[in-house]
C-alpha cells in the first residue's frame, strides 16, 4: 500500500514542522558556524524534490551524493526521498577510478558534489554515459550549476506516497575486503534503527547534541548524524574535515555535545592525545563506538580521562546500524555486548549449526533494518541474505554469560598449530603495550610452510627495534598465551584503512 506516511521523509522531516520544532536548530557546521533549522531543512528538502522533478530526474533513478558533511547534505538526501529519487551517498575519500566504477555501477542520473571534491571525480564524469547533470555545493565552475541556483524558485513538493518496502537509498560498502558493493535499503529500515538502537540503547533525547566522527556516507555516520537525532528532534554538529584527535577534542570543547560517536582508531588516537594535553571540558553523557571491536585498554583509558564510558557495538552497511552492543548500565569492556532489542543473533559453524558457549562461530543477524540486496550482484546477495538471516562475515565467541567477544573477520581468521587464532585478540594485546598505538595481525608462512602470526605496528614514540620486538613478544605471551605471539613484527608509519577506519588486512596480506 502506498502512503506518504510510509516515506521516511515524513517521519524524519515533515512531522517536526507539525509538532512545532520548526525554529529549532537541526544542524550546526563546526568549522563555519552555518546552521540549519528544522523548518529550513523541510523547505530545502521540498525545493530539492521540486528541482529534481523539474530537471527530469525520475522516481527510482539514482542521485549520486558526493558531498561533505555540510548542511546541504540532509536537504539533498531527504529531498530525493520526497520525490522517489534514490540518493546514493558516496565516500568522499576515494580515488578517481573507484568513483568511475561506482558511478557506472549505480547509473546515477545526477551528481551532487562539494566543490573541493570536483577535481577528483571530474575525470570519471567526463565520459560517463548516465550522468545528465552535475550540481555543485560551493562555487561552481563557469557554465555549471550551483546548488543555490538549482533549487532557486523550485516548487516545494509534497512528500511522495511510497511503499514502506520500497528502496529509498543505497550505500556502498566500505571495501574492507575488496571492491565496494551497492547496498539497497528500504524506507522502513531507517525508522527500524531509530526505534531499536537509537531509542533503546543510545536513549537519544530531544535535548541531545550529537557529534559524530563517522560521516554521512558511512551507515554508522548516517544513523548518528541523521536517523537518530532527527527521530527525536535533537541537534547535530557537523565536522566537515577529516577527524583528527586535536580537531575532535577542540570541537567537543567548543560545541559541548552530549553524545560522541567515534571509531576505535580515533578513540585510540584521542586517548594518546589526552595523555599529553588532558581531556576536554565537556557535557558528554554517552559515547559509542563501531566499525571494529574496541580494545579494552583504549576503553578504560578513555573513561579515566573523560569519566564517560564507551558503548562498543557492532553494525554493518547491510544492517544499516548497530545490532549488537553494550548498554549504558551494563558495559563489559573487551566484549561487544548482547543483541540490541528487536534483533536476533546466531553463531554458527561451517555446517550452519549453532556453536556452544566458548566456541567460535560466524555471526548471523535477523532484524527489520536488513538491506534488500547488493545491486547487480545476485550470487553475493544470495550468499549473504539467507531468508531472514544476514551473514555478517564476522567470527565471535559466545561467553557463558551470553555476551559476544569479537574474534575477527571470517577471511582474517587462521589456524596456528591446528587452533583458530583471532587476529583481533593479538592486536588488542599489542596495543595494551604503552608504546603501541595501532596494530594489525595477518598470517605469514614460516620456513616449514606453516601459518604463523605477523604483526604490523604503529608506535607512539621511537623506532621498532629488536629490543622492542622481543619485549612485545613476551608481552603478548604473558597476556594471551604462549602460542599466540607474533613471530614477526614490522613497524609502519600507518596501517591501510577504509575511510571509515576499518583496517584492510587483505592489503597487508597482498604485500607479503
Amino acid at each position: 500500500m502506498l502512503s506518504s506516511h510510509a516515506n521516511a521523509a515524513n517521519h524524519f522531516v515533515d512531522r517536526h514542522i507539525t509538532e512545532g520544532r520548526g525554529a529549532k536548530t537541526a544542524y550546526i557546521e563546526a568549522e563555519t558556524g552555518r546552521t540549519l533549522s528544522y523548518a529550513q531543512m523541510a523547505q530545502g528538502a521540498g525545493q530539492v524534490a521540486g528541482a529534481l522533478t523539474t530537471a527530469g530526474i525520475r522516481p527510482e533513478e539514482r542521485a549520486a551524493v558526493l558531498v561533505l558533511d555540510q548542511i546541504e547534505f540532509p536537504q539533498i538526501f531527504w529531498g530525493a526521498l520526497k520525490c522517489g529519487v534514490v540518493p546514493v551517498p558516496l565516500n568522499t575519500l576515494l580515488a578517481t577510478p573507484v568513483y568511475d566504477v561506482i558511478l557506472r555501477d549505480s547509473r546515477a542520473a545526477i551528481l551532487f558534489v562539494s566543490a573541493p571534491l570536483w577535481d577528483v571525480v571530474a575525470p570519471a564524469v567526463a565520459d560517463n554515459p548516465y550522468i545528465r547533470q552535475v550540481v555543485f555545493i560551493g562555487d561552481a565552475p563557469d557554465g555549471m550549476t550551483s546548488f543555490d541556483k538549482f533549487i532557486k524558485d523550485a516548487q516545494v513538493l509534497e512528500t511522495m506516497p511510497v511503499s514502506r518496502d520500497e528502496v529509498a537509498f543505497w550505500l556502498y560498502s566500505s571495501g574492507s575486503t575488496g571492491q565496494p558493493k551497492g547496498v539497497a535499503h528500504i524506507h522502513s529500515a531507517l525508522q527500524a534503527t531509530a526505534d531499536t538502537y537509537g531509542a533503546q540503547v543510545l536513549g537519544i533525547r530531544e535535548d541531545d547534541v550529537v557529534l559524530s566522527a563517522a560521516k554521512f556516507f558511512f551507515a554508522y555516520g548516517l544513523g548518528n548524524e541523521m536517523t537518530f537525532p532527527l527521530s527525536v528532534g535533537a541537534t547535530s554538529v557537523l565536522f566537515t574535515g577529516r577527524p583528527t584527535p586535536v580537531g575532535m577534542i577542540d570541537t567537543i570543547n567548543a560545541h559541548q555535545p552530549t553524545i560522541f560517536c567515534g571509531v576505535p582508531t580515533l578513540f585510540a588516537a584521542m586517548v594518546a592525545q589526552m595523555d599529553q594535553s588532558g581531556a576536554p571540558q565537556s557535557s558528554l553523557r554517552i559515547c559509542i563506538s563501531a566499525g571494529e571491536a574496541l580494545p579494552e585498554d583504549v576503553s578504560k583509558r578513555w573513561e579515566t580521562h573523560t569519566g564517560v564510558g564507551i558503548l562498543d557495538g557492532v553494525g554493518s552497511t547491510e544492517m544499516l546500524h548497530i545490532f549488537l552492543s553494550n548498554r549504558a548500565d551494563d558495559i563489559v569492556y573487551g566484549t561487544s555486548g548482547v543483541a540490541v532489542p528487536g534483533y536476533e543473533l546466531r553463531l554458527v559453524d561451517e555446517q550452519g549449526e549453532e556453536v556452544a558457549a566458548g566456541e567460535v562461530g560466524e555471526l548471523l543477524v535477523n532484524g527489520a533494518s536488513a538491506a534488500n540486496c547488493y545491486w547487480n550482484q545476485r550470487d553475493k546477495s544470495r550468499s549473504t541474505f539467507e531468508g531472514i538471516w544476514t551473514r555478517t562475515g564476522d567470527k565471535y565467541e559466545r561467553r557463558e554469560d551470553g555476551r559476544l567477544v569479537y574474534c575477527g573477520r571470517t577471511d582474517d581468521m587462521f589456524k596456528v598449530s591446528g587452533i583458530w587464532l583471532s587476529p583481533f585478540e593479538v592486536e588488542s594485546a599489542l596495543v595494551d603495550h604503552p608504546r603501541v598505538l595501532e596494530a594489525a595481525v595477518v598470517a605469514q608462512r614460516d620456513a616449514d610452510g606453516l601459518e604463523k602470526p605477523k604483526a604490523y605496528i604503529v608506535v607512539q614514540t621511537g623506532e621498532v627495534d629488536q629490543t622492542l620486538m622481543e619485549e612485545l613478544k613476551v608481552h603478548v605471551k604473558e597476556k594471551i598465551g604462549l602460542w599466540k605471539y607474533p613471530r614477526w613484527i614490522e613497524g609502519v608509519a600507518e596501517l591501510p584503512k577504509t575511510a571509515t577506519g576499518k583496517i584492510q588486512r587483505f592489503k597487508l596480506r597482498e604485500e607479503q
